[in-house]
């Protein structure tokens, strides 16, 4: 692991995984903030489990290892106590994730435009208060200290503004979300696409069939369902009813309670909504950004062909 790229923020440490024993058959669900791994945390749970009943919260379920509002000696001791098939919530790029070939990593794309604005809904809903509460509690607040005195961020007022400043951000993608971390995170994955564990899906695949795709990830991690089974499970994963059950599948609800309204963190869950801020201007000069950042054929893949 000595030659892992360590991410780090406030909020997530990827140093966490070095204490975490992985089994063979394991499922690492690691996206890019705001690209659906709820969605895919769910899906797993229900092609797993084989019922939308859940036994308990899907963020205990499927704990994130690198979010610092638990110890990690809790969360470990959660997973080691694990005897279903166990999979596990990631935000740290492959580079920064321990490989093993009897591991599956799924990852998964989305427009970035679209994430910045999921992202936008998401810093507005989340409570930082109760976020730095259980911080505290699970490891102290020591390390940020100078970064609390100094104050939350100030918010932009304008969207357009707050999606600029997100786009051009050059911070170091080890410890700050933006577009350039959105888009690394992505290649990280992309260049090992052809590895017979990784597992690609996009968000706007999901959207279109999400029956198919389900059927898709079934079969690259080698789960039988029942036929008879497929009506409920595909009705369990669709937005609408995970946002009705967002008191038990929406992260961090039952620990933290991070969300000024859970149900908020299922806002829209649509593609395509970045259309409503940009105009033709807008669109060249982002378009000219992404080709800063990423590969033509990864840009138009994240972008589903419309970069």
């Amino acid at each position: 692991m000595a030659d892992l790229v360590h991410y780090k923020s406030m909020l997530y440490d990827s140093a966490r995984w070095h204490g975490f024993t992985q089994r063979p058959g394991d499922i690492v669900v690691s996206t890019p903030p705001k690209c659906g791994t709820t969605w895919t945390q769910m899906i797993c749970a229900l092609l797993i489990f084989q019922t939308p009943e859940l036994s308990q919260p899907l963020g205990v379920l499927s704990p994130w290892l690198d979010m610092q509002t638990r110890s990690a000696e809790s969360i470990i001791a959660d997973l080691d106590a694990q005897r279903h098939r166990r999979f596990i919530k990631s935000h740290t790029p492959l580079d920064g994730l321990p490989y093993r070939e009897d591991v599956t990593y799924i990852w998964v794309g989305r427009d970035p435009r679209d994430v910045f604005l999921s992202w936008d809904n998401h810093v507005a809903n989340m409570d930082i208060i109760a976020v730095l509460t259980a911080r505290h509690n699970a490891i102290g607040l020591d390390d940020i200290m100078e970064q609390i005195a100094e104050g939350p961020p100030v918010r932009l007022e304008n969207e357009i503004d707050r999606f600029w400043e997100w786009v051009d951000d050059t911070r170091s993608v080890v410890e700050w979300m933006s577009l350039h971390q959105t888009l690394h995170h992505l290649a990280t994955f992309w260049d090992a696409r052809d590895r017979a564990n990784i597992v690609l899906l996009h968000y706007d695949e999901l959207t279109a069939d999400l029956e198919g795709e389900m059927r898709r990830l079934a079969t690259r991690l080698g789960i039988d369902v029942p036929s008879d089974r497929w009506p409920e499970l595909v009705r369990a994963a669709c937005f609408d009813e995970m946002r009705r059950r967002a008191a038990e599948v929406a992260p961090e609800v039952t620990n933290a309670a991070i969300w000024r309204d859970n149900q908020r963190f299922f806002n829209r869950g649509t593609s395509g909504q970045w259309r409503r801020l940009l105009d033709d201007t807008d669109v060249r000069r982002y378009r000219r950004r992404v080709g800063e950042l990423a590969a033509p054929d990864l840009a138009a893949w994240a972008h589903h062909g419309d970069v």
